[in-house]
């Protein structure tokens, strides 16, 4: 079942949202907004409340009462806190959408808002390319007015608030894997790149993130160490390491952010932790990053990549941060 902006527009596929939440009370009903707004509403939206406390399955009750293709969908409440713990949420929202006819599967988080052609733009690239399997618009953190430097490192990957899959790609990687260090986001693209689907990030159609970076569960040394010992578990190359805490040393924290992650993946590494990543994934990964290294470098050589850009001014969160 596709959708048409017009008799001189191809058909766009239909599509569902799935967003796993907890105790977004605050950020939500911009993302609710947004998604109302949309120039093409998505068949279903499953919203899942993990557990929330702070009213926001109120918010959502309000709009789901006006709109029968909004669904909240409470979890219970638990007392761990991890990454799995989303992966399991999503599952059970993704569960609600058995016997629906859509073609593409949106994971959006519930602090994210986005202009009303959002949706139906992403829909026109998969439509006009069959070989994308996995796209979102580009990142922009709302807290530092700051995106993602595609310019060092390329646009395939996708950002986890926003991940918006054809449905096939989803199906083929077997869907989010509940990792409790995080990177399930990290591992989708990965899974997608691997599986022979091409991902991308179109940077000239933002979307703004409200909630900090990484402010949900860690903060500060904590969750600098936890950024380097979560590289180590999802495979990244060592050498890629040491340039990516390199980098982000001229980013505030000054020196000690890039320190703090060169310890968090070293400790790992001569600890010998087991990796959460499959060893096919890590070996792709590895490939993909010195590639990526090589390219870089020959670029900066060349001239072509401001010094300023690897020091990261005005590029916050860039892919050496992610991926």
């Amino acid at each position: 079942m596709s959708q048409t902006l017009g008799a001189t527009m191809p058909a766009l596929p239909s599509y569902v949202i799935v967003t796993p939440a907890r105790n977004e009370a605050q950020f939500i009903e911009p993302t609710i907004k947004s998604v109302l707004a949309q120039t093409i509403r998505p068949l279903k939206w499953v919203i899942v409340s993990d557990g929330s406390t702070d009213g926001m399955d109120d918010i959502v009750r309000k709009y789901a009462a006006e709109h029968a293709w909004i669904e909240l969908l409470r979890m219970p409440e638990r007392r761990e806190r991890h990454f799995a713990g989303k992966v399991h949420a999503f599952n059970a929202g993704y569960a609600r959408l058995v016997g629906l006819p859509y073609e593409v599967i949106v994971n959006l988080d519930a602090d994210v808002s986005f202009g009303e052609d959002y949706f139906s733009f992403l829909l026109q690239r998969l439509a006009e390319d069959s070989q994308l399997g996995l796209v979102a618009g580009r990142l922009v953190d709302v807290a530092s007015n700051q995106s993602y430097n595609y310019e060092i490192t390329g646009n395939e990957y996708v950002s986890g608030p926003c991940q918006v899959f054809r449905r096939e790609c989803f199906e083929v990687i077997g869907g989010y894997r509940p990792l409790k260090s995080g990177g399930v986001d990290v591992v989708a693209v990965l899974s997608a790149r691997a599986s022979g689907w091409q991902t991308r990030a179109f940077t000239e159609k933002p979307y703004h993130h409200h909630r900090p970076m990484n402010g949900a569960q860690m903060k500060g040394v904590r969750e600098r160490l936890h950024t380097g010992k979560k590289a180590y578990l999802l495979g990244s190359h060592p050498v890629w390491e040491i340039v990516r805490s390199v980098y982000v040393m001229g980013k505030r924290p000054y020196v000690i952010g890039g320190i703090l992650i060169f310890i968090g993946y070293f400790w790992s590494f001569f600890c010998r932790v087991e990796r959460t990543i499959p060893r096919e994934l890590m070996k792709f990964r590895h490939r993909d990053q010195m590639a990526r290294l090589k390219t870089v470098f020959r670029r900066f050589a060349l001239g072509s990549i401001p010094t300023v850009s690897l020091r990261g001014h005005k590029a916050a969160g860039t892919h050496f941060d992610q991926w």
